[in-house]
């Protein structure tokens, strides 16, 4: 009779290469995404301790209104309101959160006011 070769037992396939190359994607993407851009916003008053003088030129920021030196003012019309309190764009303007508000918020704010030629921008509590 004939005498074939005792039946090999099928290789399993080695997942070797595939996790390979799936940790090679993984470690380019990582490397070639950004997450985000992080944007600075220079403020002033950093030091702290100095007397603050001139006119109360305060900014309560909530999160769904405006009140200057505590009336009421609508976003597009904080710059027009803090004009004739300002002797120079560079005249300090005192930013305030009030509960609920957030940060993205007080940026648009301080974008705003940016915007308009204030540079003196300081943030409290």
């Amino acid at each position: 009779m004939f005498a074939f070769a005792p039946p090999r037992r099928s290789r399993r396939p080695s997942l070797t290469p595939m996790i390979d190359v799936v940790f090679l994607l993984l470690v380019f993407f990582m490397l070639a995404s950004q997450f985000g851009k992080d944007t600075a916003l220079r403020l002033s008053g950093a030091g702290g301790g100095q007397a603050y003088a001139g006119p109360p030129r305060l900014v309560e920021i909530a999160p769904d209104a405006l009140a200057l030196n505590g009336a009421p003012v609508p976003l597009e019309g904080l710059a027009d309101g803090l004009a004739p309190l300002m002797a120079d764009p560079g005249d300090t303007v005192v930013l305030r959160g009030r509960e609920g508000a957030d940060v993205q918020r007080l940026l648009d704010v301080a974008g705003v006011l940016r915007a308009a030629g204030l540079t003196a921008l300081t943030v409290v509590e």
